[in-house]
């Protein structure tokens, strides 16, 4: 029998027992679709809720990494999905942790964002990954990427190297752990509920995974809303 590949990247650390995702029903149990999702089959529930404090928006949460292929893929069906809601959600990103070659592109990433330079340059961080297939795998290679794409390097690197961009690498750590983080792109939404095109699993392409996945958090930000009112 023909066993599909996984479209997702997996975590290389062990969670801490009680801080992890309600599993999802075992093959062959599963039920519902993502047109009628399920807990347990197109979505998850976590074990502990974690607090969101988004003044009356749902709060959507993306865990991805830039080496990912699957993020890259999911990555302008996600952008596209953000902008159709609207003011119904508060989005943000949280780049994983996954050893000390990735810590660069964390940093990147991190760095973007504090200097209000992601929106512009947060696809191309992925495509210099996997179109231009640069690995981004030490600092220098992260200051002459941004170099090249006409970011200031010294004040780059300041930011880069600072404590507050140290501190939000601390912080993501803490929450894929909080979170029960095992896979990515993994979408959580109001703190409580989890998604992924690699939960949703309909459809033979990826494309269909992650299009059933957006229908699902349709569905997830409708169920956080009804129950904040």
């Amino acid at each position: 029998m023909h066993t599909p590949r996984r479209r997702f990247c997996t975590a290389l650390l062990g969670l801490a027992a009680g801080t992890a995702i309600l599993p999802a029903h075992a093959a062959g149990a599963a039920s519902g679709s993502a047109a009628n999702p399920q807990a347990g089959s197109q979505y998850l529930v976590l074990a502990n809720p974690q607090p969101a404090d988004t003044a009356g928006k749902v709060e959507v949460i993306e865990f991805f990494a830039y080496y990912c292929p699957h993020c890259h893929a999911f990555e302008p069906q996600l952008a596209a999905w953000v902008k159709n809601q609207g003011d119904r959600i508060a989005f943000k990103r949280v780049h994983v942790p996954r050893g000390d070659a990735v810590v660069p592109q964390q940093r990147l990433f991190y760095t973007l964002d504090a200097m209000g330079l992601l929106e512009q340059y947060h696809r191309k961080a992925f495509d210099a990954m996997h179109v231009e297939h640069l690995r981004l795998s030490s600092d220098e290679q992260v200051f002459d990427w941004a170099a090249r794409n006409g970011i200031d390097r010294a004040k780059f690197a300041d930011t880069y190297r600072s404590f507050g961009i140290g501190a939000r690498l601390r912080r993501a750590g803490a929450m894929v752990e909080a979170y029960g983080i095992d896979r990515w792109p993994m979408v959580v939404i109001d703190g409580r509920y989890a998604t992924s095109p690699s939960h949703v699993n309909e459809g033979a392409t990826e494309a269909q995974q992650q299009a059933a996945a957006l229908q699902v958090m349709d569905f997830l930000v409708a169920k956080a809303k009804a129950d904040k009112r």
